[in-house]
């Protein structure tokens, strides 16, 4: 009898764990918030930000991304998106630059952006969240709605 509880306790402990593993697979590392860190990032084709804030929340396999922005002269403004990792077009609200996006799981830390503008492509974005988690970079080189070559690389910290 002993045999046979210990047996089955031990079997409700791996199920339990490969259960919260398995769980945790999906879950995309950017989830949180995240404020930009001018200091470590760099703008080196077009007008710099002042600030930025980026939330990302997950339900399922739908990712929400809402980034507050204050650009250089000070207008503010939300851009906002709901997509999954799936290669598909998603629309973007609250940007001229853009207004809509594909995305694609690179790896378990990173995710490839299209970003298009009337179904044609304007520019990329590659993110990746570092290893510990505390740090989300993404690399973006697009032609804005004005016609200008905009190229960054914004390094967020986790909040």
């Amino acid at each position: 009898m002993n045999r046979l509880l210990t047996s089955a306790a031990l079997t409700l402990v791996v199920a339990i764990a490969f259960g919260a593993v398995a769980l945790g697979a999906g879950a995309d590392p950017a989830m949180g918030m995240w404020q930009l860190n001018l200091s470590k990032s760099t703008f080196t084709a077009g007008t710099p930000l002042k600030s930025q804030t980026r939330n990302y929340s997950e339900s399922d396999q739908t990712i929400t991304l809402v980034m507050k922005v204050v650009a250089a002269d000070g207008t503010q403004s939300t851009v906002q998106t709901t997509y999954q990792l799936d290669g598909k077009d998603y629309p973007v609200s609250g940007t001229a630059d853009y207004d809509s996006l594909t995305a694609k799981q690179i790896d378990a830390n990173s995710a490839r952006f299209v970003l298009k503008k009337g179904g044609k492509m304007v520019g990329t974005t590659n993110r990746k969240v570092s290893k510990d988690g505390k740090t989300l970079t993404a690399k973006t080189k697009m032609t804005t709605a004005n016609g200008q070559t905009s190229e960054s690389t914004m390094v967020f910290d986790k909040q």
